[in-house]
């Protein structure tokens, strides 16, 4: 079954540039590796239980002969951002076997794996959907323990005070044709369409274990129209929690990022929101405490 979200991937078209502006952010960015065969490297930050994987392309070459991705290269001269969200599962075989007898179109479960700049190899299994269901999802059976995992890239505090992802969004035209797809895709039920007053959209938010994946459609003008116009439908947000919305804002203030909008969201709660422009053309979120 899925039981998280494990990491969210931002696609970047120089990975030095995206690592030192999520610094900025107060995210304690570390290099993660290069996948071979791909043309692919990466930087991480590691949180409780999920992490930030910055991506860019490492070699072109390899990257377009690849078959993972292929138009990974487009979406970064388009700007890049939010790339992927990424399933943890805990039994993939059994997941995609589940799935094709559902009707879902998915690829078959392939090896991945990543080598770290102290040269360790961190494998998994991942399988993507396929091209009768085009969503801009991955599922992922780690294969290396977690605190191996871990151990080649600190989750250490990180100045924002982040510790845990709390939902991501994808905009779509229609949320609730949008959310019967998802639904059949991960064999959950339907949820009912909500109100999200921070990015003026109407959502259905599936629970994963402790993360919330979110299909939203905008009502108003606000972050989910601005994105399904300027890059149509996919993913655009990703909102962490943190411990401290206030010393998270004056880390950013600090390190040169404008003052943040903040909005109230159907919660209650606070929170703010870094645009585009300042996080390498992703939606970064934060809810918390002040």
């Amino acid at each position: 079954m899925f039981t998280r979200i494990d990491h969210v991937v931002i696609a970047v078209p120089d990975l030095q540039q995206g690592m030192a502006q999520f610094n900025r952010l107060g995210f304690g960015m570390q290099e993660g590796g290069t996948h071979p065969g791909v043309g692919t490297h990466n930087a991480v930050a590691l949180f409780d239980e999920d992490y930030i994987e910055l991506l860019a392309i490492r070699d072109a070459g390899e990257q377009r002969a690849a078959s993972a991705d292929a138009g990974l290269a487009d979406f970064i001269a388009a700007g890049g951002g939010l790339r992927t969200i990424v399933l943890q599962s805990d039994d993939l075989a059994t997941d995609v076997a589940a799935m094709r007898s559902r009707g879902v179109d998915v690829s078959d479960v392939v090896a991945g794996s990543r080598r770290t700049p102290a040269g360790q190899t961190l494998q998994w299994k991942f399988a993507v959907p396929g091209e009768k269901n085009p969503l801009p999802l991955m599922f992922i059976e780690h294969l290396t323990p977690a605190a191996e995992r871990r151990a080649q890239a600190s989750a250490g505090k990180h100045p924002n005070g982040v510790y845990t992802l709390e939902r991501t969004y994808i905009v779509v035209p229609d949320a609730a044709a949008a959310a019967a797809d998802y639904a059949r895709v991960l064999s959950l039920p339907q949820p009912a369409l909500q109100k999200g007053t921070v990015i003026m959209s109407d959502m259905a938010v599936f629970q994963l274990g402790p993360t919330g994946l979110g299909i939203v459609q905008p009502y108003a003008p606000g972050p989910a129209a601005a994105a399904l116009e300027s890059r149509g439908a996919g993913p655009f947000q990703a909102l962490y929690r943190t411990t401290g919305m206030n010393a998270a804002a004056r880390w950013m203030e600090e390190h040169g990022l404008p003052p943040l909008a903040r909005g109230v969201r159907n919660t209650g709660e606070q929170a703010m929101l870094v645009l585009p422009a300042d996080a390498c053309g992703a939606y970064i979120g934060f809810v918390g405490p002040e």
